[in-house]
This record gives structure tokens, sequence and C-alpha cells, in this order.
């Protein structure tokens, strides 16, 4: 009967025989890789600034489109010629221009996502008696702050912007928008109303004005609950101010 009584051991269940040993347990874990965040409109911390003269575009107007990859950080990755120029050595440039920029990180769900986008380039012919005169930012409300008015924020100080008259294409541009400040003065959603009809002035202004930071008079009805405080503000770009 010996044989037969091993026979029975040999045919317990396999979790019995082995009761003394702890279950293997396999943990799970989740890829934290996200998908890039596709876009036709990018929005820049740092504007691409493409430096060229009217010897580059070779006797008349160019336009460019460039396709960006940026990663989670905001920085440019990666710039491809989309659409040229017609000119090698200027989509060079842009593409260069476009590679020392600093993205604006898409988030959601608080978290950044890497970027890939295109961005718009029109170069025109300037002159050659003419003269590019610099925008300061001068906006409605900062006119009015330095003439002493009363106004519904003040900008702690005046936003940079780095504008010539080149860039307005012949005619006189304006922009609309609008941002949100949190009780810090930290601007927050800067936000196009109307703009200029060119995209990348529009671009330049908003990053202007998400670089700045604003103070409010705080009184019963300015005061921050549990939600931003929304402002106003326009600007001009008038090409008779620099004849």
């Amino acid at each position: 009967m010996k044989p037969l009584f091993l026979l029975a051991l040999s045919t317990l269940p396999f979790h019995l025989s082995h009761a003394a040993q702890p279950p293997l347990e396999l943990t799970i874990q989740k890829s934290s890789a996200q998908s890039a965040h596709l876009t036709t409109r990018i929005q820049w911390v740092d504007f691409p600034k493409p430096q060229y003269k009217n010897s580059d575009l070779n006797q008349q107007n160019r336009a460019a489109i460039i396709r960006v990859y940026a990663d989670e950080t905001g920085d440019v990755t990666k710039a491809t010629v989309q659409e040229t120029t017609g000119l090698k050595a200027l989509d060079e440039k842009l593409v260069n221009a476009v590679l020392q920029a600093k993205v604006k990180p898409f988030i959601e769900d608080d978290t950044a996502l890497a970027v890939i986008g295109y961005q718009v380039f029109n170069l025109n012919l300037t002159p050659d008696d003419a003269e590019a005169c610099s925008y300061s930012f001068d906006s409605k409300n900062w006119r009015a702050q330095q003439q002493q008015q009363k106004v519904p924020f003040q900008y702690q100080a005046q936003p940079t912007l780095a504008l010539d008259s080149t860039q307005l294409n012949d005619h006189d541009r304006q922009i609309k928008f609008s941002f949100k400040a949190d009780k810090h003065g930290n601007i927050k959603k800067p936000k196009i109303i109307k703009g200029s009809g060119i995209y990348a002035l529009d671009q330049q202004v908003l990053q202007a004005v998400a670089n700045s930071k604003v103070s409010v008079k705080r009184t019963a009805s300015t005061l921050w609950l549990y939600k931003k405080s929304k402002f106003k503000d326009a600007i001009e770009f008038d090409l008779n101010a620099c004849r």
C-alpha cells in the first residue's frame, strides 16, 4: 500500500501542497508617457526673432511655415520647413530662430505635455530709404496709468515688447486683449479679444502681457475670494508714429 500512499500525495491540489509559500503579487506600472499636444497655433514664451535683410529676400516678399517640436519644458527640440520661402539660406535663418525660441507648454490635468505645431512667417521688403522704428508697450491702460488717471489695475512695470514698424505690413494695427490675475498679481490666461490680423504680432503682445505683473487696489468690490479677477486692455501701433 505504500506506493498508493505516495500516489495520493502527488494528486493533492497545487495550492495546498505549497500553502507555506506566500502568494506571488504582480505590480502593474502605468506608463507616464503621453502623446504630444498638436496645435496650429503655438503659444510662445520667447517668440522667434529671425534676423534678415532686404538682400536675403532676393527682391520679393517671402513667406514660410515652420513645423515646431517642443518638449514638456518648452524647449524647441526640432524645427523643419513645412512650406519654404523658396530660398534655402532664408529657410535656415527661420529654423535657427525657432530653435532659439521657447514655447509655452500645454497643460492637461496638471501635466505639461510636449507640443507639435506650426508657425507662419511673413517676411516683407523694407524700402531702402525707410528706417524701421521700434514700438514699446504703450497700451491704453499703461498710458492712463502714466498720467495718474484712475485705472482698474496697474502694471507693476512696463511690459517688455520688441516690435518694429516692418512687422505691421504697411497698416496701422490694434489689439484688444484680456487676462486674469491672481491675488499676487500674476497674470494668467492672456487672451486676444480682437486681433491685429497678424498672428505673430498678436502672440508677441500676449507674450509681453503674460510675462508681466499687475497691482489692483483692493476694495470691497475687487477682493479676490475664490476666483481670479479679469481685466481688459488694448494697444495700438500707428505707422504715423514713425514719421
